[in-house]
């Protein structure tokens, strides 16, 4: 396991100043809500609805650009975005899975010449703009072509940042699944950045989000 201390300066000596962007995927049906109907990206963590709190945390950090991918309920979630200097782009094959909305930022961040996205789950209360600024420093410290995921007590977690000689593979996924698949096929060497339990946190039941001190509306 890469430690990212190793990695203080790109092995070529050059100064490596990538444009990474951000994708806050928050497109999903939230279906382990149940039948109450909630969204949990709706949800309000002190009183800020957790895709607008998670958008903020975005924004917080060193990256260059956040691109929200929306789909279910995507002009609540816009509403719930305003005046954040967020791009939104909708994936209107939302429904087939995640897959669908991977591609959809991927290949928008692609054609706005992006070197390298960090793939960010609307549904992680626990993130901070430090914990993404990890996760993007240690990416910058090397010569581009790695992957950089968090880890949670020694537990493989998100975000992840993916560099841009994946961003094809990952434009042709397909289902409802993540990056992984495309990473492990990669051959490329993953940097593990540790940031405690918010790399495990999500909220994918009502149960989850009240635990997390969250308040559910309609």
């Amino acid at each position: 396991m890469p430690d990212v201390g190793d990695h203080s300066q790109p092995p070529n000596g050059r100064s490596f100043s990538p444009l990474i962007f951000v994708v806050l995927l928050a497109a999903g049906r939230s279906n382990r809500m149940g039948m109450i109907g909630a969204s949990k990206l709706l949800a309000e963590f002190d009183g800020i609805a957790l895709v607008r709190r998670s958008a903020q945390v975005a924004l917080g950090s060193t990256t260059d650009t956040v691109v929200v991918i929306t789909g279910h309920r995507r002009l609540e979630i816009e509403a719930a975005l305003g005046g954040l200097e967020v791009e939104c782009v909708e994936n209107p094959l939302y429904e087939s899975g995640m897959a669908t909305s991977l591609a959809t930022g991927v290949s928008h961040c692609r054609a706005q010449g992006a070197d390298a996205i960090l793939v960010m789950l609307a549904d992680m209360p626990g993130l901070t703009s430090g914990n993404l600024d990890q996760l993007i420093a240690a990416f910058r410290s090397t010569d581009g072509d790695v992957v950089v995921r968090a880890m949670g007590d020694g537990k493989q977690g998100n975000p992840v940042i993916l560099p841009k000689t994946l961003f094809e593979a990952v434009e042709q996924l397909e289902g409802d699944v993540g990056a992984r698949q495309v990473i492990e096929a990669s051959g490329l060497p993953v940097v593990y950045v540790e940031i405690g339990q918010a790399a495990l946190l999500d909220v994918d039941t009502p149960e989850a989000v009240r635990a997390a001190g969250g308040t559910l509306n309609a």
